[in-house]
């Protein structure tokens, strides 16, 4: 149901925002690097025109982008497809690259298969995939240190990309590594990618630390408001919270009791009682799952249903009789259902820090009456409940007397 899931929803991310997370913070990095020193070797030759003649650089964001949206169909990954995710656009990429250069006048062999980032890439693309299938599983002080490396290791992305980079303005400067951490300028590029890799690191273990706290109190809340609100109320709270605002409303009541259930809790202890309280309210939550309801609620051995139409109240209650007969034929016991139709106020009642959402009026009363009527097995209704059916199997029908009425109501027992 659309209510459910926008509570659930907001407890979890997005498939978009995945999309982008996975994007910019992962598969994304090293190749629009790469794209821009592309961009920047053909700047200094001054030769735009190339840009078009040079497909690696599309074929590298098309292989990125679908690496990304593999990786973000899930919200979890289990190791292996973390793992193995890393390695989609490398390898797109590189068979891509391959076949043109070996079937098309687009490439030179030399130039495009001797080129340093091709193989960075297969380095950065297994080490990270490496490092981050390692931190799939339970958050340890182990995976604190993995997430450390590997924003570490992303770091060193921008400086791996300036040595490429100067190894095609300044290929003397690479002959050899002496050589190139001689200039001490490499060396400080290098400390502070290190540096503030390291930093970055420290401060996603602290946001993924408070994050993971965040989602379990919410978790925990959505529980605790679901026990109070009920699913469905609770997705229409946060969908509108004005929803939630007292207002007059025709809705269809459904109550039902246990009969002799006094009687019987009084020749049995408290545990018997609880425990035959608890298996009933169970059987009724696995019916009114599958119902389309407002909201539902115990009291007791009694139980409210308010539903926004009279033919979905009838359905439940059906299957409410059956599944409760069931249940309590052992203890000897049954339940009887009265439903009606008509107007009431719905909404949060309650002072300023203590509030709740009920449903009052007299055609809540008159509901409970019917249902008072009802014998352990029997679902009867109102005439405004028999109004709103089509095609209803009547089996008999008779006049109660209301409380604080003077005439007596026609009620209805169906099937």
């Amino acid at each position: 149901m659309k209510s459910i899931t926008s509570v659930e929803e907001r407890l979890s991310s997005s498939y978009f925002n995945r999309l982008g997370q996975e994007l910019f913070r992962n598969t994304g990095q090293y190749p629009i690097v790469i794209i821009l020193i592309e961009v920047l070797l053909i700047y200094q030759s001054g030769k735009w025109n190339n840009l078009f003649e040079k497909p690696d650089i599309f074929i590298l964001l098309i292989a990125m982008l679908i690496q990304a949206a593999v990786l973000a169909y899930k919200e979890k990954l289990v190791w292996w497809q973390r793992f193995s995710g890393n390695l989609i656009a490398p390898t797109l990429y590189f068979a891509s690259v391959y076949f043109f250069a070996k079937n098309s006048f687009l490439f030179e062999d030399a130039e495009v298969l001797s080129r340093p980032h091709h193989f960075v890439y297969w380095f950065f693309a297994i080490f990270l995939g490496l490092l981050q299938a390692l931190q799939s599983g339970k958050q340890t002080w182990f995976s604190d240190f993995l997430l450390i490396l590997e924003n570490v290791m992303r770091a060193q992305i921008l400086f791996v990309a300036y040595a490429i980079f100067e190894s095609y303005s300044a290929k003397l400067q690479m002959s050899a590594l002496n050589a190139f951490f001689a200039d001490e300028t490499h060396l400080l590029i290098l400390l502070i990618t290190f540096t503030l890799g390291f930093s970055t690191g420290v401060a996603d273990v602290n946001s993924r630390n408070y994050l993971a706290v965040l989602r379990q109190t919410a978790g925990q809340l959505k529980i605790y408001s679901e026990w109070l609100l009920g699913r469905n109320l609770l997705g229409r709270a946060i969908n509108d919270p004005n929803s939630m605002s007292l207002a007059r409303r025709q809705r269809t009541v459904l109550f039902m009791d246990i009969r002799g259930f006094t009687r019987w809790s009084e020749q049995h202890s408290p545990e018997e009682v609880a425990m035959l309280l608890n298996g009933y309210y169970l059987t009724i939550e696995n019916v009114m799952e599958k119902a389309e309801f407002i909201k539902y609620k115990f009291t007791a051995d009694e139980v409210m249903g308010v539903f926004i139409d009279a033919d979905k109240a009838v359905q439940a209650a059906r299957e409410l009789n059956a599944q409760i007969a069931t249940y309590l034929q052992p203890y000897q016991l049954g339940a009887g259902i009265g439903i009606n139709t008509g107007f009431l106020v719905e909404g949060l009642l309650g002072g300023k820090n203590i509030r709740f959402y009920d449903v009052i009026g007299d055609t809540v009363n008159t509901a409970h009456r019917i249902e008072g009527a009802a014998n352990a097995g029997e679902i009867w209704i109102s005439a405004d409940a028999r109004a709103q059916l089509a095609d209803l199997s009547i089996q008999n029908e008779k006049e109660i007397a209301l409380k604080g009425k003077e005439l007596p109501a026609k009620v209805y027992l169906i099937q």
